[in-house]
């Protein structure tokens, strides 16, 4: 569960005495269990009726711990059950009015056969109309992202979970001028990065016990957060900014 951090003494402010917090804060408190949100992210969620924080005077956005809780709640959804946003606010809303609702899955399912459960297999895996609706672009979109190499279907053309986050960043990155075929770059140090951690890995993917394959897999997600957070803090320090 997501730890927000409380409102009390400190530094004698008037949002620290409220419980709201800055958006940079917020970042901080997510990014335990979601190292690969941002600001960009979190602000794209309010744009798209997910979250409602409060505004200061100027202008600066002011989060609550149910903001928290509910950002929590739509990243988890997302990372864990592939779901659309549209989809996800609905259940949400319901489940503040106080509803009896249960959480729609999205695996595929057979002729005659009830969809698996969202904590099946098939939960890992979306399919191109719901990968369009979730991360909201266009059929023309994806098939020049593809094109690039950015987005890639599995064998049997759906896609793995990730793919709405990076599809979801590419989007953002684009409404800045940044285009596909800038971001082949990226790609390819991300290429580079994965490739180091499976190397790191490897012993252990071999390994007969499934204890240690287990291991290797809990160790695989250590590494890729670090590399996440390295490279991060590469890019802040080359541009000479900090986020907050």
């Amino acid at each position: 569960m997501l730890q927000t951090p409380s409102g009390g003494a400190g530094h004698g402010t008037a949002a620290a005495d409220s419980g709201l917090m800055s958006i940079g804060t917020v970042l901080n408190v997510l990014r335990e269990e979601f190292p690969e949100v941002t600001i960009s992210k979190i602000r794209f969620l309010e744009s798209e009726g997910l979250i409602e924080p409060q505004r200061t005077p100027s202008g600066y956005r002011k989060f609550s711990a149910g903001d928290v809780e509910r950002l929590g709640h739509v990243l988890r959804m997302q990372r864990d059950h592939y779901l659309p946003l549209k989809v996800i606010r609905e259940y949400l809303d319901a489940m503040e009015r106080g509803e009896d609702v249960r959480l729609p899955t999205l695996g595929r399912q057979r002729d005659g056969e009830a969809p698996e459960p969202a904590e099946g297999p098939t939960a890992a895996r979306i399919g191109r109309a719901q990968l369009l609706a979730a991360a909201g672009i266009d059929e023309r979109q994806l098939a020049e992202w593809e094109a690039y190499g950015l987005i890639t279907a599995l064998s049997d053309g759906v896609y793995d979970a990730e793919t709405v986050t990076v599809a979801t960043l590419v989007a953002e990155l684009g409404r800045f001028g940044i285009e596909p075929r800038h971001l082949r770059l990226m790609k390819a140090a991300a290429d580079r990065e994965a490739g180091l951690v499976d190397q790191v890995v490897a012993p252990l993917k071999r390994h007969r016990n499934p204890q240690t394959r287990a291991l290797a897999e809990a160790r695989s997600k250590e590494l890729a957060g670090l590399t996440v957070k390295l490279h991060a803090a590469l890019v802040q320090t080359a541009l000479g900014v900090r986020l907050p």
